[in-house]
């Protein structure tokens, strides 16, 4: 196999991971890689998508899973860094297991509902047969087949069930129907729930045996079930809705999950940080101020409150941003960086700031 990555790197992976999880791991956990590898093989003819719903549905799942190894063998891998790939049809990609269309968008993938119906009518069901959720079936099987065990297969973005909602109810159609039809949307929510997490079960059945761990899209490895929580749609109300409409669904998936994250996107979703802070059961939050806002660096004031609350931060990208967030609330327990370095030279100086040997 061409993945720079041994069995030894995978032990020590899984040990730090764990040990941060539960608070025991002194310094951050650090994720670093550069694409700078001879991958020792050659480039398959097949391109290369960020999206894995780009790819055409004559496309093998094998062909695909081959065009992920090459990508994988052109990484460097630094501190707490592992091999790691994720399906990707899209945020809420449960919204297509449920009848929505997938359309693949602008660099993005988008659903639309097939059928626009008032939400008394709205009624979401199981459907073994799904398309999308087969696709994704079936390319981690050849994931979990072809690498036994050496790359992490996360969890596929099966999204919020407050956003797979927004999907059947587009535009304004959801905020309107928390004033006219509370009931009904707290209905869709449980029933989405429950859909959610027959979804997670069956992928995690495929992936469990064989993954080193758990993770979402946000490759933080969990030694138990782990998700990337969210609710993009609660950046259009108030606190007063998120505990009403949001907040009761969240804590049940958190006393489920083993290690429960929360995706907040932002400056529209930090009205809600309060109440997500005092979930007993949510472990983190992974802060994303958005396109236009300043960049993730420039937040001190959510960091610290996050980090005075007790939860754990997840951070991106450049390894200034993490010494910065550092700076800011003094400690870099507690966080783990996923993030990339120019070359060998700035990830070796990162992770020796952070005690690395």
């Amino acid at each position: 196999m061409s993945i720079g990555f041994s069995a030894d790197r995978w032990e020590a992976v899984k040990e730090s991971h764990a040990r941060w999880w539960s608070g025991e791991l002194e310094r951050p956990v650090v994720q670093l890689t550069v694409s700078s590898r001879d991958p020792g093989r050659p480039e398959p003819d097949l391109p290369f998508y960020g999206f894995t719903a780009f790819y055409d549905l004559s496309v093998s799942a094998e062909a695909i899973v081959d065009r992920w190894d090459y990508e994988l063998s052109c990484q460097h891998y630094f501190g707490d860094a592992f091999p790691c790939v994720l399906p990707n049809f899209g945020p809420g990609v449960a919204a297509a297991f449920l009848g929505c269309n997938l359309e693949q968008g602008n660099g993005t993938v988008w659903f639309h509902p097939a059928e626009r119906k008032d939400i008394a009518d709205l009624h979401f069901e199981y459907d073994p047969d799904n398309i999308w959720l087969n696709r994704i079936k079936d390319i981690c099987r050849a994931a979990v087949d072809r690498w036994q065990g050496s790359v992490q297969v996360s969890m596929t973005d099966i999204g919020g069930p407050i956003d797979i909602i927004s999907s059947f109810r587009p535009g304004t159609e959801l905020l309107l129907d928390l004033y006219d039809h509370p009931d009904e949307v707290k209905r869709l929510t449980w029933e989405v729930h429950e859909l959610w997490w027959k979804y997670f079960e069956e992928i995690n059945a495929i992936l469990a045996p064989v993954n080193p761990g758990y993770t979402a899209w946000a490759s933080i490895l969990s030694p138990t079930p782990t998700y990337m929580l969210q609710c993009d749609f609660c950046y259009m109300i108030g606190p007063e809705m998120f505990d009403e409409f949001v907040t009761p669904e969240l804590v049940a998936s958190c006393k489920r999950l083993g290690n429960a994250f929360y995706h907040l996107d932002g400056p529209g979703e930090l009205p809600h940080l309060d109440s997500l802070l005092g979930i007993q059961e949510l472990n983190g939050i992974q802060w994303v101020p958005g396109s236009g806002a300043p960049d993730f660096d420039q937040w001190p004031e959510v960091y610290r409150k996050i980090h005075s609350a007790g939860k754990l931060i997840q951070t991106f990208y450049q390894p200034y941003i993490l010494n910065a967030i550092v700076d800011q609330i003094g400690t870099g327990k507690g966080i783990v960086h996923l993030g990339c370095a120019k070359d060998e030279a700035e990830a070796r100086e990162c992770l020796h700031k952070y005690g690395f040997e």
